[in-house]
């Protein structure tokens, strides 16, 4: 599943892109936002493969916001001026839709995203090394190891997570949030469950309703992320 990120100033078009999105099997819309400022805030909280953005907006503009970001996830330009094709092309887009558009062109920009997702997936996992069995976490002015195969599941307080271990009660606390522990746990078996929490896979006991069960911890799954749930974790623990 790519995690998708509709931003657009006029709700009819947001409104569109989002019945869009739940079309496509292979896309999930984690958010849907009105302008560039809303669409920051989610991308400091959740991961985001994908990102539909309107060029013309108040205040920031799709291409300057687009700019601003230093890991820009993927990016389909939605506009009605095609002047900024060649701009946006520049900012290696993956594709370009002119408003009004119909969804068979829309499903061919999709498809090519998720063509180079697969493609920066296969590099992710072709670079592994050992070396992605542990990491280093500061903790109180000491680098901390953490043992990938110790964790859990990881907690997110704005600016901080608790890192909960096998081999400790004492969860390790350490400034960093649950985006950039996301993307470092990124190619390891973590699935996350809700806005707060970051889960392993093999620790996984029980899933039931809303809860997913790790030992006696009870966790909640926020609706944004249940058919993620579904399709990943119950056909592993039945």
């Amino acid at each position: 599943m790519m995690r998708c990120l509709a931003i657009d100033d006029e709700k009819l078009v947001r409104d569109l892109l989002e019945d869009n999105i739940r079309k496509v099997p292979y896309l999930q819309l984690v958010a849907s936002c009105k302008n560039a400022m809303e669409a920051i805030d989610v991308l400091q909280r959740e991961s985001i493969d994908l990102i539909f953005l309107d060029i013309q907006m108040p205040g920031l503009s799709g291409l300057q916001f687009l700019r601003s970001l230093p890991n820009p996830p993927l990016v389909v330009l939605v506009t009605a001026y095609e002047q900024y094709a060649l701009e946006g092309f520049e900012l290696d887009v993956v594709d370009y839709l002119l408003k009004p558009y119909g969804f068979d062109r829309f499903l061919k920009a999709c498809n090519r995203a998720f063509e180079r997702h697969q493609s920066r997936q296969d590099a992710l996992r072709t670079s592994a090394s050992p070396a992605d069995d542990f990491f280093f976490v500061n903790v109180e002015y000491t680098q901390v190891k953490i043992n990938v195969a110790d964790i859990r599941y990881v907690e997110g307080l704005k600016d901080y997570v608790k890192i909960h271990l096998v081999s400790s009660d004492k969860p390790v606390l350490t400034r960093m949030t649950l985006k950039s522990m996301e993307e470092r746990l990124a190619g390891a078996p973590f699935i996350r469950t809700h806005k707060s929490y970051l889960v392993s896979i093999p620790h996984v006991t029980a899933v039931k309703r809303d809860t997913i069960y790790i030992g006696e911890r009870e966790l909640p799954i926020g609706d944004a992320y249940r058919e993620q749930v579904e399709r990943i974790i119950r056909p592993s623990i039945n």
